[in-house]
C-alpha cells in the first residue's frame, strides 16, 4: 500500500522564535508571502497525499484558523492575481483532506507521532518536520515508491562532517549496504558525541512509516528529560524488520532557527520573477 496520508508534528512552540511565536505559530511565519506550513502541505501533496495529520497544540489555534476553509480568503486571492496560491489554498478541505490532533505537552518527536496513530489507522504514512523546506516532492516521492515497493520503512539521510553529528540522530549501515545507498539501517544513536557515532549518515525531516511503528512507540521509554524519541521506535522497528535509509538530493533549508528561516526567504525570493530581480539588484547595491 502507498503513503496517502502525511503527519505533521506542529506542536512545538517555537521558543527559538521568541517573541513573535507567542502569538504566530512559527509554522506560519512567511517564506516571502506564503506560510512555511503551506509549502509542507505543497510538498505532501505534491508526492501523493491526500489526508494530512497535523499534530498540533491548542495553544496554537492559528494553525487551526489555517487550514479551515475561507472561500472569502481564496476569493480575494484571485482578485490580487495570486491564482496559483488561491488554488493550493482552496484544495484544503476539498482535493485535500486535514485532521487535526493535539499534543497536550511536548514530550519529544516520538510521543508527537504516536498521538496521529488513530486518524492515520493501518497504513503507512509520510511524516514531514515542519522545521525543514524542500525544494520539491520528490525526495518524499522516493521514500513512498521504497516503501510501497519493499513494504518496509524508508528514511532521509545525509552525509555530514563528523563535527557535525553530534545535532542528529545517526544510523549504523549494514556492511552490505551500497555506498551510495540505499542503507539498510542495522543501529540508531540520537546525538551521540563525534567519537562514539557509528558513521557520518545522519537522519534528516522526512519519513515514510509503516503502521507497525506505532506499537513501537507505546513500548518507549522515555528519556531523563522526558520525551520519547522517534529514533528509539525506529531502532525498535529495525531489529524486527529492516528499515531503508535514502541519501537526500533535494534542496533543504532548516528553519528551526531566526538564520536557516532568514536564508529560506532569500533563496526563495531570489528564484521568483516577482522578487527576484528587485531583491539582486537591492543585495547588490547593498553589499557592493
Amino acid at each position: 500500500m502507498r503513503a496517502r496520508t502525511a503527519v505533521i508534528p506542529a506542536a512545538g512552540l517555537g521558543t527559538r522564535f521568541y517573541p513573535v511565536t507567542k502569538a504566530v505559530p512559527k509554522e506560519l511565519l512567511p517564506v516571502v508571502d506564503v506560510p512555511a506550513l503551506q509549502l509542507i502541505l505543497d510538498e505532501a501533496v505534491g508526492a501523493g497525499c491526500d489526508r494530512i495529520v497535523l499534530v498540533s497544540s491548542r495553544a496554537k489555534p492559528g494553525l487551526e484558523n489555517y487550514v479551515t476553509p475561507d472561500p472569502k480568503v481564496v476569493a480575494k486571492l484571485r482578485d490580487q492575481g495570486r491564482d496559483d496560491v488561491a488554488d493550493r489554498l482552496a484544495a484544503i478541505g476539498t482535493d485535500v483532506r486535514v485532521d487535526i490532533c493535539h499534543q497536550e505537552e511536548p514530550r519529544g518527536l516520538g510521543h508527537a507521532v504516536g498521538c496521529a496513530r488513530q486518524l492515520v489507522g493501518d497504513e503507512p504514512f509520510a511524516l514531514l518536520l515542519p522545521d525543514e523546506l524542500r525544494g520539491d516532492p520528490g525526495l518524499l516521492s522516493m521514500l513512498a515508491d521504497s516503501c510501497e515497493r519493499t513494504g518496509v520503512s524508508a528514511i532521509e539521510l545525509k552525509r555530514v562532517p563528523m563535527d557535525e553529528v553530534s545535532a542528529y540522530g545517526v544510523i549504523t549501515p549494514s556492511a552490505s549496504s551500497p555506498a551510495d545507498g540505499p542503507f539498510e539501517i542495522e543501529g540508531i544513536v540520537e546525538k551521540p558525541r563525534r567519537e562514539d557515532a557509528p558513521s557520518d549518515l545522519i537522519i534528516l525531516g522526512r519519513y515514510v512509516l509503516t503502521p507497525d511503528i506505532f506499537g513501537h512507540i507505546d513500548e518507549l521509554k522515555p528519556h531523563p528529560n522526558g520525551e520519547l524519541q522517534l529514533t528509539d521506535a525506529m531502532l525498535a522497528q529495525s531489529r524486527v524488520k529492516p528499515i531503508l535509509g535514502h541519501l537526500t538530493t533535494t534542496e533543504r533549508w532548516d528553519t528551526g532557527t531566526p538564520f536557516g528561516w532568514l536564508t529560506a526567504v532569500v533563496d526563495n525570493a531570489l528564484r521568483r520573477p516577482d522578487t527576484g530581480p528587485q531583491l539582486r539588484a537591492w543585495l547588490r547595491d547593498r553589499l557592493g
